[in-house]
């Protein structure tokens, strides 16, 4: 039974990270835009809005399934624990923040 559940949680895991995947918006180049219309804001998505939160729910999350697999309640705490702790590391430290566009 364990082995069941083990293998379906890892292949939600996997396939929602897929589903996640960012998509191209437009493919329109600063040129156009602005010989067209005025800068116009476009509402950000709720990805876009809580992406940092949701990095560190998701690792959180992962983390204490693993962990409860591996070693049960006390295992998933653990596990949560270090999901978030390696999530918020990966947010707020190594993740590349800034985006660089090069005018031509």
């Amino acid at each position: 039974m364990k082995r069941v559940l083990s293998i379906l949680l890892l292949a939600v895991l996997m396939f929602g990270t897929f589903a996640i995947a960012p998509t191209v918006i437009s493919t329109t180049t600063y040129a156009q835009t602005t010989t067209r219309v005025r800068y116009h804001r476009r509402h950000r998505s709720f990805w876009k809005k809580h992406r940092d939160k949701l990095t560190v729910a998701g690792s959180a999350l992962g983390g204490a399934a693993i962990g409860g697999i591996a070693g049960g309640k006390k295992g998933a705490a653990i596990g949560s624990l270090v999901g978030a702790g390696g999530g918020a590391l990966y947010t707020y430290k190594i993740r590349k923040r800034h985006r660089h566009y090069r005018r031509y």
